[in-house]
């Protein structure tokens, strides 16, 4: 059966008809009169020869056929709308450029990866990324956005939450052949640790109620976070790692996690920007699709 425009035109004003649930919503939102849109859903049935609407003065409902009709009616209404969102886009694609900062470890295994995407989608976007593990002040180098682990109390900075990465507590297979797996958390003191100098030496595990606070003491302290790791992979002690980081290495065989019906705590990522950039719509478009890009199952 061929399809004629003004068929695919009625089809789309059924769609609307019912996620707008009347007659009168839908020629609101589309911009028609209530007689038109009637007009066009009468027609759509004398084209079918089947009824699709159960009506009274004050309601409308589908019929089944019209229940099954309707499915194929919305993906054409979504396609048409993606259809016209995407020439939006074309139209009115940002420009220019982003300078970007953020920690090595999380950049190389995250940010960078994510960031090539970006590019792919909006090649017109510039982007300087500087990876480094120190706190770059951001006015001062004219950066857009800055991926931190905690919203730095920046003087005029705003920050905006793009995920949360869990970790685990860490050691070599050959760290713990010299040195008994931990059982319970108070059998960590006796343990060597490697420090990271950007985070807190205290480390807190929790159970049900029940909270446990570890000094971390050891012989190897550094600002890396992928240094950290490969040092606990050495063999030089345990450490509190973020799962992404982890995860591979424990698949490989070269770090085991222990004390894993405890709960660390989480890291929380943010995006830390001027607020003269809020209104950005390139740095808007970035940190959306961050946050995105943070919830696909590869990250976890």
């Amino acid at each position: 059966m061929n399809i004629s425009f003004e068929q695919l035109k009625s089809m789309v004003i059924f769609a609307q008809v019912i996620e707008q649930g009347t007659l009168s919503g839908a020629a609101k939102h589309i911009g028609l009169s209530r007689a038109v849109v009637s007009y066009h859903i009468k027609k759509l049935e004398a084209h079918l020869e089947i009824k699709l609407l159960n009506r009274t003065t004050r309601t409308i409902s589908l019929t089944e056929a019209g229940s099954e009709y309707y499915q194929h009616c919305r993906v054409i209404a979504q396609q048409a709308s993606a259809a016209s969102q995407q020439i939006e886009n074309f139209k009115h694609e940002p420009v220019g450029l982003l300078k970007i900062t953020c920690p090595v470890n999380i950049g190389l295994q995250t940010i960078v990866p994510a960031l090539n995407e970006f590019r792919t989608l909006y090649p017109k976007i510039e982007l300087d990324v500087m990876l480094t593990d120190e706190v770059v002040n951001i006015m001062k180098e004219g950066i857009d956005l800055a991926i931190r682990g905690a919203p730095l109390p920046d003087s005029g900075l705003q920050a905006t939450k793009l995920t949360t990465l869990e970790t685990c507590l860490c050691g070599s297979p050959s760290y713990f052949e010299k040195f008994s797996i931990p059982k319970h958390p108070s059998e960590l003191n006796i343990h060597q640790w490697v420090l990271y100098k950007l985070t807190s030496n205290t480390l807190e595990l929790t159970k049900g109620t029940r909270s446990f606070n570890i000094e971390m003491k050891g012989t190897i302290n550094t600002n890396n976070a992928a240094a950290r790791t490969a040092f606990v992979e050495g063999g030089h002690g345990l450490a509190r790692i973020p799962v992404y980081d982890a995860k591979p290495k424990i698949k490989n065989g070269t770090l085991l996690s222990v004390l894993n019906d405890y709960t660390l705590k989480n890291i929380n990522v943010y995006g830390v920007f001027p607020p003269g950039n809020a209104d950005s719509k390139k740095l808007r478009l970035l940190l959306d699709y961050l946050k995105e890009y943070f919830l696909k199952p590869r990250l976890l």
